[in-house]
């Protein structure tokens, strides 16, 4: 698993292929020169012979050579950690890019399935540790690999027979931090799949927390809330348990390693095949070639974090996307709203749910669509809109099959305004004109008048300038759903849907709504989904669903007289 997560995420330091070439020039520039200074220093030990006995002539030569080594090092070092940081960020940069395009395309099914604020959590939360990992430990591991190997070259190069024994010992450091990783990882993993359960917890009790007064569920919430706190530091004690074992054991292998040599370098020196400066140029190398093993277990923590981040962010990047245009898909124009469905069928997780499902609508009728919760009204509405696909039937606009449509115009010839309202943070303007941005201030106003939301409007002491936010305490819910229904009036679509759109407003801004909606529905194939049953009495048709089928059909009155579930739902409203 971690191999893979490592080979996608190679895929995003692909187009910086120069900046990685780069990062690994500077490495092997600043570990070459690194290097090469212990031999310098070796040297300039051995010219000291003895007491009054100093070639202080070949020092000198030797600390100029050692000079310019240490600013060679010094250069590449700045290069590599410039280079690492602006590659760390990209990649970052397009892991995050790419998270959002594909939650843009998900399917909106896919999206349901989720907690949205688990899914916020892996584009912010899980990206931050991400590059955290990469910055701290991509540099660090890539020259800890060229130190290791290169301080055994020059180690074999000073004498073979103790450079083995280094051998020999250094899988014992390696099998204790291998065991270890593997244990943290599991733990990171957990440990990032719980931040992502608490964010989503935390979401949902801010965004509904009237609701959470309301039924005095307070100190229930904060119950859950610790409890999934409570697993979230379990879970973190775990993962920093077993990835702080790591250093001081592979130090305490490394110290004995250079204990060993130390001793197998000093028995040389007094047998004569060895001299001092080549015992301290060894004793050194000794110290670089298990130094590279203490860092990289070091950020192991960092890059175990981040490998689980990984993987939680490539599972969104690499979801399945919302079904493409088919390549010979054209574009949907001069729509007269002619609507036809015919034997739909449609499933939830392959388990029915519409099933032979037939209507025909002409260009210009108002349908309403009514039935008892869970029957598939806005399932029927997803359908239409292609936010879902169906199994089995056909649904047509103007004759043409939905699916060889291109789903942007195909949406586009819809107005949809739905029960909840959905205002983005920016001004009144920029909000109405989110359909238009290159609408005029005329038309934006006109749009305004006509869902009567101009006057309130106009009584903000910033008028249309007004900013809105989620927190916006200026703007009631039923102001705010008069500014969605503004913007349809605005894009003047050929077809609408209006799911429960008069639902959080008050009965006379409804009527003042409802005669605003009736005149723009002349003309228009309207889809109206409501529960409150005096909203729709004026439509052509009314269809009643249960079940996911159709179990009536016809107008308001006709209705009343088939004295059936509609009959009912109607008079139980009324009573």
């Amino acid at each position: 698993m971690k191999m893979k997560t490592v080979s996608k995420l190679l895929r995003f330091a692909a187009p910086y292929r120069l900046l990685l070439v780069l990062v690994v020039v500077m490495a092997v520039i600043q570990v070459g020169a690194t290097l090469l200074a212990p031999i310098l220093i070796g040297q300039a030990i051995d010219h000291i012979i003895g007491v009054n006995n100093v070639q202080f002539d070949q020092i000198l030569i030797i600390a100029l050579q050692l000079v310019v080594v240490i600013l060679v090092a010094v250069v590449a070092q700045l290069l590599l950690a410039r280079s690492t940081n602006k590659l760390a960020y990209n990649m970052v940069h397009d892991l995050r890019r790419d998270a959002t395009l594909t939650i843009g395309k998900m399917p909106l099914r896919a999206i349901d399935e989720r907690a949205h604020g688990e899914i916020i959590s892996r584009v912010i939360t899980d990206i931050d540790i991400i590059s955290d990992g990469l910055l701290q430990g991509f540099s660090q591991l890539f020259t800890g690999i060229l130190t290791i190997f290169g301080t055994l070259l020059f180690m074999f190069l000073i004498n073979v027979w103790v450079t083995l024994i280094v051998l020999i010992l250094t899988p014992v450091s390696l099998f204790v931090a291998t065991i270890i990783a593997k244990k943290s990882y599991t733990r990171f993993n957990e440990q990032s799949r719980l931040r992502g359960e608490m964010t989503g917890y935390i979401e949902e009790m801010i965004n509904n927390q009237n609701v959470v007064q309301t039924f005095s569920y307070e100190s229930r919430s904060q119950e859950n809330f610790e409890e999934i706190n409570e697993r979230l530091y379990q879970s973190g004690v775990r993962a920093q348990f077993y990835s702080s074992l790591t250093n001081p054991s592979t130090r305490f292998i490394n110290a004995l390693v250079y204990v060993v040599v130390g001793i197998a370098g000093a028995l040389l020196v007094l047998g004569g095949s060895f001299s001092i400066g080549a015992l301290s140029a060894f004793l050194t190398y000794a110290n670089q070639y298990m130094k590279p093993f203490n860092e990289i277990t070091g950020v192991i923590t960092e890059l175990q974090s981040a490998l689980a981040s990984a993987t939680r962010v490539l599972e969104i990047i690499d979801a399945p996307s919302e079904v493409a245009d088919s390549k010979d898909a054209f574009v949907l124009e001069a729509v007269t709203g002619a609507v036809e469905l015919d034997n739909v069928a449609f499933s939830y997780t392959n388990k029915p749910f519409i099933t032979d499902f037939s209507l025909q609508v002409e260009p210009g009728e108002i349908i309403a669509i009514v039935g008892p919760t869970g029957c598939g009204k806005t399932t029927l509405i997803n359908l239409l809109m292609r936010f879902f696909e169906i199994d089995d039937g056909i649904i047509s606009v103007d004759g043409k099959n939905i699916k060889m449509l291109t789903k942007d115009s195909l949406r586009t010839q819809y107005g949809m305004v739905l029960q909840e309202s959905w205002l983005f943070h920016g001004t009144i303007r920029e909000n109405i004109a989110y359909g238009k941005p290159d609408a005029s201030e005329n038309e934006i106003i006109a749009a305004s008048k006509l869902a009567n939301a101009h006057f309130f409007i106009e009584q903000l002491p910033d008028g249309y300038d007004t900013y809105i936010t989620d927190g916006n305490g200026s703007i009631s819910e039923g102001q705010r759903q008069l500014l969605c229904i503004a913007r349809i009036f605005l894009i003047d679509p050929p077809m609408l849907i209006l799911d429960e759109a008069t639902s959080s407003i008050d009965t006379r801004t409804e009527i003042q709504i409802q005669r605003a909606m009736d005149a723009m529905m002349q003309g228009r194939t309207s889809f109206i989904i409501a529960h409150r049953l005096s909203t729709i009495k004026n439509a052509h048709r009314i269809v009643v669903m249960k079940d996911g089928k159709i179990i009536e059909v016809g107008n308001h009155q006709q209705l009343l007289d088939l004295n059936g579930f509609y009959a009912n739902l109607y008079n139980t409203q009324f009573e």
